[in-house]
């Protein structure tokens, strides 16, 4: 079969190194995005799946913009059977859908049609899910509307992050994709229309995703700190600071005992127990916070800022 990987961050790698290393597949090219300017240096930089295609002597084609005629020229002359697209970044006009004789095929990081969308993995942690999952789909015009092809459910660990969620589905994804591929091209699935009415969204994350409300329960906001992570990551502020905070929830028993000696204080007051720095929470809850990185400083224990703040009966974080 031969295929056009269209992909860009390090999520697609694993698929598109397991499709090089299967006899039965050819990659006829890669479209990825633009090199792109990073970090503090702002220098360019490849993306993770353009490193990857080089390394395996695959030709890489960066389209500012794939709608553009040029793109379609190539894509056409590249004349695949089936073009593979994960997590590639841009959206695929109508009009190049047709080109593959296959369809374009996506690997989506949830059970469609929950959590259409960007931020599927981070969105599905932040709302306490306890389940997951990949769905291989035929791209259409919309967001994540198309025909289903094959799916596979995984559970999410109780302490996982949205990062190591990610790596463990990327991994997952990658035998399942090249599942899907053949048994298309051995007409052995049958595309499956979503039900729309069961659709949900994960939007694309926004900054202020990431402010800490402490009304919510300490479950609720760890589950954002889970989420969130890397980037934007969970914060609050700190007598005028912005910081960010990682923590865990206090059992429902042992919440109920520290909120009680809190006496009643509002939600995100800070109080220390037995040299370790407690947050109160919504409805009576409360985190035990684990690191605290004040805005331009390295991370601390919660113990080293509280002595180094010489917290003060009340004090909260969200005071600003």
């Amino acid at each position: 079969m031969r295929i056009v990987f269209c992909g860009t961050p390090s999520f697609a790698v694993p698929t598109l190194k397991h499709l090089l290393a299967q006899s039965d597949f050819e990659i006829a090219g890669v479209i990825t995005q633009p090199d792109r300017p990073r970090d503090r240096g702002m220098e360019l930089t490849a993306s993770p799946v353009k490193e990857t295609a080089l390394a395996a002597g695959v030709t890489v084609h960066q389209p500012e913009k794939i709608r553009t005629p040029e793109a379609e020229e190539t894509l056409r002359r590249l004349s695949p059977d089936c073009i593979v697209i994960i997590a590639y970044g841009q959206i695929i006009p109508a009009r190049l859908l047709p080109i593959p004789k296959l369809g374009w095929i996506n690997l989506h990081a949830s059970l469609l049609p929950k959590y259409r969308g960007a931020a599927p993995i981070n969105w599905a942690i932040v709302n306490g899910e306890t389940r997951t999952g990949l769905t291989t789909m035929r791209i259409d015009a919309a967001m994540d509307t198309g025909e289903m092809l094959l799916q596979r459910e995984i559970e999410i660990g109780a302490k996982e992050t949205a990062p190591e969620l990610a790596s463990r589905m990327a991994d997952l994804g990658a035998p399942l994709m090249a599942e899907t591929l053949r048994g298309l091209g051995a007409g052995r699935i049958t595309p499956k229309a979503q039900n729309q009415v069961e659709a949900s969204y994960a939007p694309i994350l926004k900054k202020e995703d990431g402010r800490i409300d402490w009304e919510r329960p300490a479950t609720e906001v760890y589950y954002r700190m889970r989420g969130f992570a890397p980037w934007p990551g969970a914060y609050t502020t700190f007598r005028g600071q912005n910081c960010h905070v990682w923590g865990e929830p206090v059992s429902k028993e042992g919440s109920a005992s520290l909120a009680s000696s809190a006496g009643g204080a509002a939600p995100g007051t800070l109080f220390a127990e037995k040299e370790e720095l407690f947050v109160l929470c919504g409805d009576a809850t409360v985190l035990r916070v684990g690191l605290v990185q004040v805005e331009g400083r390295k991370a601390v224990k919660a113990a080293d800022f509280a002595n180094g703040a010489r917290l003060k009966t009340g004090e909260r974080f969200g005071d600003s």
